[in-house]
C-alpha cells in the first residue's frame, strides 16, 4: 500500500513540473544488504547504479537530498562536451535518449522542432547535447527503472559515526535516520566526497601551489584570462567610493590576493543555472525578494555607471524556448567568496549557505530587470525573460541543485593534474576520456595596488586533444580504503578537475565505478588490486572509449607519444586575439591557432622552456601547411644573449610528421632558459600556431 501511493505520489510530482523520484521506495522496503551502495544520485550515481543491474548485481542508490540527477537535471541544459566523439558507454547512451525524446512531435510544446535556434541536436550523431531538465528527469527515470534500480531519497550519511569500517574496508554505514547498510562494495558519487571523508580517505579542498605538481595555471592566477570574467573598469570597492574608512563592500574581503601560483583553501564559486523562458505563458515574473539588499548589488551597478555594459548573463539555447543561463562578466551569478566553507561544513551550515546563493541570485535577476542605475537595454532583455513555470515547480521555477563546481577532491596513488591534460603525461590504465577545457571560476575579490576591486581565479586553458582518466585516480591509496570508488570527487589537482568535473566525464567515471565494484566484488579482491586488463575487456565491451585517436580518418598527433620535448599551442603565450581551428589536419593535440590574418605586428606568440639537461638540440615548429599560410613567418630565438631570427615558410609541407620544421641546431645547458617567440610583422597570409618540439641529437 505505502509502495503504491509513493509511486503515485512520486509520477503526480514530476507531471506537475517537479522532482522525478524515479524507483523511490520507502525507508522500510529498502533493501539493507547488497552487493554494491551507490552513494549520490548525480549523473553519476544514477549511471553507477544502472551499470551494476546491468551487470547482474544488486544495488540502492542513496540521496541524501530530494533531487536526482544532479546539474544533469539541475539546469544544465547545454551540455559541456568538449570533444563529443570522446564520449562512449552509458553517457553517450543518454544523450542518444535524449535525442529519441525531441525526435517525437509533442516534446516540441513551445516552439518547433525547426525553429530551435540552438545547437547539439544533429541527425548524424543521433545525441542531442541541449535538453529541458525535465526531459533529462525522464530519460534518467526511464534507465533506472529498467534497470530495477531501488532508490532512496532524503536520507543523509550520518558523518560523524555512520561509517564502521573493519581491515580497511567499509563495512556498512548509517543515515542520519538510523538505516543502516551493508555492502561488499561502496561508491561515493556525492559533489561533495562525504562518504569518502568519512571513510578516512585522503583528499584536499582548494588550489595546490604550482610547485606541487609542476604546473603553470594552479594556484593564484591574477594574470590569466584578464577580459573576460573581471573588471575591466576602476570600480571602488569601499561604501563611499575611495573611502577604505567607510568599510567594504559585501562580497570583497581587504586580505592580498596571494603570489601568482600560490596555493590557498579558496574554492572556485557556486551559482544556480537558471532555465529561463521569454514565452509570456511560461514565464514567471522576477520577485524583488523579502530581504533584498541593495548593498549586495552596488559593485554590480557601480560597473555598469563606470561603463560596462556587458550582460552580466551567459544565455544559451534549449529546445522549447528556455535556457541555461550561466555567469557572465565581472559581476553575475557566480557568487564569489560565498562558498569556502561549503565542503567541510555541516548540513544545517551548507543548507545556510544555499539558501544565501540562492537569495542572493533571485535579488541579482530582480535588480537586472529592475533596478533605475541598470542600463536600459540590460533592463528590457532581462524583463523579456523569466523562470519557466513548467520547470522546478515546487521551488518556484528555481533548481533545487546549487551548482557545487568543486569541494573536496580525492588525493589517491594518482593526481591527474595539466600534463594530464596537456597530454605531456599519459596514463596506462584508463577508465574513460575527458576533453573540455582546463575551466575554473573565480574564486576571490579583492583590491588592487590602485585601490579598485579585481575578481581572481577565472582560467579558461582550451584546445588540446581528449585524455585517459587513470583508474588510480577514482580509487583510494593503497593502504587506505579497499572497497570504496569515488567517480565525481577524483584525484585531480585544481586544475585539472576543471576539465574533469563535466556532466558527461562524471556518467563516464560512475559506469566504470561501478564495473570495477562489481569486477573487484566476484573477485574478492581491493580495489587496488584488481587487474586492469580484466576491467578494460569489460569497459570495452560496454562501449567506453579509453583512448584518443582521433575522429575517424583525422591524422591528430599526441605530444606525449612524439619524441623530445613537445608542447602544444595550449602553452604558449598569445599577445593579441587569435583563432582556433582544426580544418586542416595534421595537426598536434586539438587543433591549432592562427592570427586571423589580420592585425599583422600587434600578434605574436611565445614559447618558453627551460632545458632539462646539456646537449645538442634541435627547435622545431609545429604549424597546418596550406596554400593560404604565410610565406615568410619570422621566428625569433632568444637565449643568454643570443638572438636569432629565422623564417618558416608555412605554405610547405614540415619535414617531420607533417607538423614540424627544423628552425636552428645549438647547443644548450641545463636550466637554461629559451624563448620562441612567432611573429606576424609583415606576414602575407595566415600565420599558423600548432606547437613546439626540442630534440636532443648526437653532438656534431
Amino acid at each position: 500500500m505505502f509502495r503504491t501511493f509513493s509511486l503515485l505520489l512520486a509520477a503526480a510530482v514530476w507531471f506537475a513540473g517537479g522532482e522525478l523520484p524515479a524507483q523511490v521506495v520507502s525507508p522500510h522496503e529498502a533493501p539493507r544488504r547488497v552487493d554494491v551502495v551507490v552513494y549520490g544520485g548525480t549523473s553519476s550515481g544514477i549511471v553507477a547504479a544502472v551499470q551494476v543491474r546491468r551487470m547482474g548485481r544488486t544495488v540502492v542508490l542513496i540521496e541524501p537530498s530530494g533531487h536526482l540527477g544532479g546539474l544533469t537535471t539541475g539546469g544544465l541544459g547545454y551540455t559541456d562536451t568538449g570533444r563529443r566523439q570522446a564520449i562512449g558507454g552509458m553517457a553517450r547512451e543518454f544523450y542518444h535518449r535524449i535525442w529519441k525524446w525531441y525526435q517525437r512531435k509533442e516534446a516540441w510544446r513551445w516552439e518547433r522542432r525547426e525553429e530551435f535556434q540552438g545547437r547539439g541536436h544533429r541527425p548524424d550523431e543521433q545525441a542531442a547535447w541541449t535538453f529541458e531538465p525535465h526531459v533529462a528527469s525522464a530519460v534518467f527515470e526511464q534507465m533506472l527503472r529498467e534497470a530495477g534500480v531501488p532508490v532512496l531519497v532524503r536520507q543523509r550519511l550520518d558523518r560523524e559515526h555512520g561509517v564502521v569500517m573493519r581491515d580497511k574496508r567499509i563495512e556498512s554505514i548509517k543515515m542520519e535516520s538510523g538505516l543502516v547498510f551493508r555492502a561488499r562494495m561502496f561508491i561515493d558519487a556525492t559533489y561533495e566526497g562525504d562518504l569518502m571523508a568519512a571513510a578516512g580517505v585522503s583528499y584536499t579542498v582548494g588550489r595546490e601551489p604550482n610547485s606541487q605538481y609542476g604546473e603553470t595555471y594552479n594556484g593564484v592566477q591574477k594574470l590569466q584570462n584578464v577580459k573576460n570574467h573581471r573588471f575591466l573598469v576602476p570600480v571602488s570597492p569601499y561604501r563611499v567610493p575611495g573611502d577604505p574608512r567607510s568599510g567594504l563592500l559585501p562580497g570583497v574581503h581587504g586580505d592580498p590576493p596571494g603570489e601568482e601560483g600560490q596555493g590557498d583553501r579558496r574554492v572556485q564559486a557556486y551559482c544556480f543555472r537558471m532555465c529561463m523562458t521569454d514565452v509570456p505563458q511560461n514565464r514567471r515574473p522576477w520577485p524583488k525578494p523579502a530581504d533584498y539588499d541593495p548593498l549586495q548589488y552596488e559593485l554590480l551597478l557601480r560597473n555598469f555607471e563606470a561603463g560596462d555594459h556587458r550582460l552580466p548573463l551567459s544565455v544559451l539555447l534549449v529546445p522549447n524556448r528556455k535556457t541555461d543561463t550561466n555567469n557572465n562578466g565581472a559581476f553575475s551569478t557566480d557568487y564569489i567568496g560565498a562558498n569556502y566553507d561549503y565542503p567541510e561544513a555541516d548540513y544545517a551550515t551548507r543548507e545556510k549557505i544555499v539558501r544565501r546563493h540562492l537569495r542572493y541570485q533571485m535579488g541579482l535577476m530582480w535588480t537586472l530587470a529592475n533596478h533605475p542605475r541598470v542600463p536600459k537595454k540590460v533592463r528590457d532583455y532581462c524583463q523579456r525573460w523569466g523562470l519557466c513555470r513548467d520547470e522546478f515547480r515546487e521551488h518556484g521555477g528555481w533548481s533545487p541543485q546549487l551548482y557545487i563546481r568543486e569541494a573536496r577532491r580525492m588525493v589517491s596513488d594518482y593526481v591527474m593534474t595539466e600534463h594530464n591534460c596537456f597530454g605531456t603525461r599519459t596514463v596506462k590504465d584508463s577508465v574513460g576520456l575527458a576533453s573540455y577545457g582546463m575551466d575554473s571560476h573565480n574564486v576571490q575579490r579583492y583590491i588592487t595596488p590602485q585601490g579598485t576591486v579585481q575578481n581572481e581565479g577565472d582560467v579558461q586553458i582550451h584546445g588540446f586533444a581528449p585524455y585517459g582518466i587513470s583508474y588510480r585516480s577514482i580509487v583510494p591509496r593503497r593502504g587506505e580504503c579497499t572497497n570504496l570508488l569515488v567517480p565525481v570527487c577524483v584525484s585531480a589537482s585544481h586544475i585539472a578537475y576543471g576539465s574533469i568535473r563535466m556532466e558527461p566525464v562524471f556518467m563516464i567515471l560512475g559506469q566504470s565505478a561501478a564495473t570495477a565494484a562489481v569486477l573487484a566484488a566476484e573477485k574478492q579482491l581491493a580495489v587496488q588490486d584488481l587487474p586492469y586488463e580484466e576491467l578494460r575487456r569489460q569497459l570495452e565491451k560496454d562501449g567506453q572509449l579509453l583512448r584518443w585517436e582521433g575522429p575517424p580518418g583525422s591524422k591528430l598527433l599526441v605530444p606525449s607519444q612524439l619524441p623530445g620535448i613537445v608542447l602544444d599551442d595550449v602553452r604558449a603565450q598569445f599577445q593579441g586575439t587569435w583563432g582556433y581551428s582544426g580544418s586542416v589536419p595534421p595537426y598536434l593535440g586539438g587543433g591549432y591557432r592562427h592570427d586571423r590574418n589580420e592585425g599583422k605586428g600587434s600578434k605574436s606568440a611565445r614559447f618558453m622552456l627551460v632545458v632539462p639537461e646539456d646537449g645538442y638540440y634541435e627547435l622545431r615548429l609545429g604549424y597546418s601547411a596550406h596554400s593560404n599560410r604565410a610565406s615568410r613567418v619570422p621566428v625569433e630565438i632568444r637565449t643568454d644573449g643570443l638572438r636569432r631570427r629565422v623564417h618558416v615558410n608555412q605554405r610547405k609541407k614540415a619535414q617531420h610528421h607533417g607538423v614540424f620544421e627544423p628552425l636552428l641546431r645549438l647547443p644548450l645547458k641545463k636550466g637554461q632558459a629559451v624563448a620562441v617567440v612567432v611573429l606576424t610583422a609583415g606576414t602575407d597570409g595566415y600565420v599558423v600556431v600548432d606547437g613546439l618540439q626540442v630534440v636532443k641529437l648526437p653532438q656534431p
